[in-house]
Order: C-alpha cells, then sequence, then structure tokens
C-alpha cells in the first residue's frame, strides 16, 4: 500500500539548493509519516525505489543518484494499465481485412483528433471493447486520414459509430451517445 504526501514545495531552478544541503527520504521517514491522520491511504498504486531520492523538477539528489544529477524515472506506477484495451486504427489498406471480411461483429468509430464530442466518447468505445472482447471487434477510422472509407459510408457529421456484420452496414449511430445507447445497438447483432 502506497502513501500519498497532501503537497511538496519544489523551489524554483535558481534557487536549487546544493546537493549536501539536501537531505535523503529515507523508508523510515516516510513510515512514520503514514500514521498522520491527514494522509490517505490508496490501494492499486506502487511506490518505486526512486522515493528514497529527494527530487527537485527533473533532477534527483541523495544516495540513491550517488550525489550526481540524473533523469528522475516515474514514482507511481498504475496497476490498471494493464487491463486498458487500446482500439486500434483501420486505414484504407486494412479495411477490407479488418471489418470487411471479419467472422465477427464489428464496431467502428469514425472521429477526428479536433472533434470535442469525439474525445467524450473515445473512452466509452475503449470500455466496450474491453466488456466485448472475444464477442466484437472494435476499431476507429480518423476521417482526417480515411476520407475514403467515410465518404463511401456517407458520413457527414463525428463521431459515427457504425456496427458491421457480414461486412455489411447494420446500424449506425451518430452523436455523443451514453454507453448504453451504443450497448442496445450492440446488442442486437451479438
Amino acid at each position: 500500500m502506497a502513501t500519498v504526501l497532501d503537497s511538496l514545495v519544489v523551489p524554483r531552478s535558481s534557487a536549487l539548493p546544493s546537493s549536501a544541503a539536501l537531505s535523503p527520504i529515507t523508508a523510515s521517514s516516510v513510515s512514520s509519516l503514514s500514521g498522520r491522520s491527514g494522509l490517505r491511504h490508496y490501494r492499486s498504486l506502487k511506490v518505486g525505489s526512486a522515493l528514497r531520492t529527494r527530487s527537485i523538477g527533473s533532477l534527483s539528489y541523495g544516495p540513491a543518484a550517488g550525489g550526481a544529477r540524473h533523469r528522475r524515472g516515474g514514482l507511481v506506477v498504475c496497476e490498471a494499465q494493464d487491463t486498458a484495451v487500446e482500439v486500434p486504427p483501420v486505414t484504407d489498406a486494412t479495411w477490407q481485412s479488418l471489418v470487411l471480411e471479419s467472422d465477427s461483429p464489428v464496431l467502428v468509430e469514425f472521429w477526428a483528433p479536433w472533434c470535442g464530442p469525439c474525445r467524450m466518447i473515445h473512452p466509452i468505445i475503449d470500455e466496450l471493447a474491453k466488456q466485448y472482447a472475444g464477442k466484437l471487434k472494435c476499431y476507429k477510422v480518423n476521417t482526417d486520414e480515411g476520407a475514403a472509407i467515410a465518404t463511401q459510408y456517407g458520413i457527414r457529421s463525428i463521431p459515427t459509430v457504425i456496427i458491421f456484420k457480414g461486412g455489411e452496414k447494420k446500424d449506425a449511430v451518430i452523436g455523443a451517445v451514453p454507453k448504453s445507447t451504443l450497448t442496445t445497438s450492440i446488442e442486437k447483432f451479438l
């Protein structure tokens, strides 16, 4: 279980103290802080060994750093990152094999990087890809890069989600809609 400190004061780089003026943070000083009532405990976060070194900005000083300056690595690792599902992009070259020739139903999100509602629906599509893993394949098409595909299917506004089954367009949902709307549409074709 890791302890997260409420605040940390970091001086400006012009006011950096010498390495001799810094005392190292030890495991015992961190564990003594964990008994304070003002600190919260979090599960699923791990604190790496870099906690034993006092860090200022992107430089670290102390015994773990050997008194020398070096780039600081990440201190906190989220264990949930292994469970995230990344929806892969599909291009003109891969459209036929990934979408039209798929044995299972396929959900395709048409989006663009500049589209605010598209960024709102991305996490929902990621959740659906994880929820229906093995039953439904999920892909995304950037309409700026895959304009030919968007034109072929008459995409006039984004985000648009189209469900394909057996190589045919079965359903389309336009706009940033709630997860329940997409789930209802998906369930019809599983």
